[in-house]
């Protein structure tokens, strides 16, 4: 094996989208489970939540407690662990072909942080690394990673090459992950994509964090604000 950089001063957050409360079991979780023991095998710190075990309000501010609801998780329980974080997995079921409630719930709230901006002037989530885990007994693996993935760099996060795993078995009912007999926690595709995955965020995220973050240039917002426009023309036929 290779060798490989210090990662030990790399954060990771693991959230499982599931729709069950703990401690039912999640399937999910057998993924994430996997990816987070060869990251602590690196001593990564990695921090992991259930995502439906708190209450978090549905909305795209941040903080909902503004606008209505009397509760809100979001930004005392939630987003420091979001942002002190080099690295976010989302993990999730398919549900009719989709992700599940829980994830679309998960991206609009970190949709809500995503005018925010880092010490460098950038948006928030610049300089941080996303990554995605599926599990069903329903074809979407690839769909709903690309919707997970998609959304992740549209706010910010850089997103390394096979950013995503999961295991979906066959097609139509049967048995989930972590059933006995499932064959999933066996199988190679999906162990190999589980490692490829989890090393790809750990080089990306070591790369970015030894370069002092995402480079400045050409995506200051407030310098886009005071009137710079970074060579942009608007009309460049016209020049």
């Amino acid at each position: 094996m290779a060798e490989l950089p210090d990662f030990s001063d790399l954060r990771a957050l693991f959230v499982n989208c599931t729709l069950k409360r703990s401690p039912e079991v999640s399937h999910t979780q057998g993924i994430i489970d996997a990816s987070i023991a060869l990251m602590r095998e690196h001593r990564v710190q990695v921090d992991e939540l259930r995502f439906v075990d708190l209450d978090v309000a549905t909305g795209v501010y941040p903080d909902m407690r503004e606008h209505g609801w009397p509760v809100d998780d979001w930004p005392d329980e939630v987003w420091p662990r979001v942002e002190a974080a080099d690295i976010l997995v989302v993990g999730g079921p398919i549900w009719l072909g989709d992700n599940s409630s829980i994830t679309k719930k998960l991206i609009e709230r970190l949709y809500a942080m995503s005018a925010l901006v880092n010490d460098r002037g950038q948006y928030v989530y610049y300089g941080k690394v996303g990554g995605a885990i599926i599990t069903g007994n329903e074809d979407g693996i690839k769909h709903c990673a690309q919707n997970i993935l998609y959304s992740l760099q549209h706010i910010g996060y850089a997103i390394p090459p096979g950013a995503d795993a999961g295991w979906i078995g066959e097609a139509g009912p049967g048995p989930s992950y972590l059933d006995p007999g499932s064959g999933g926690p066996e199988n190679d595709f999906t162990n190999r994509n589980t490692t490829f995955m989890t090393y790809n965020l750990l080089h990306l995220a070591r790369l970015l964090k030894d370069a002092g973050g995402f480079p400045v240039g050409g995506n200051v917002r407030a310098e886009w604000d005071g009137g710079e426009r970074f060579g942009f023309e608007a009309n460049p036929e016209y020049r």
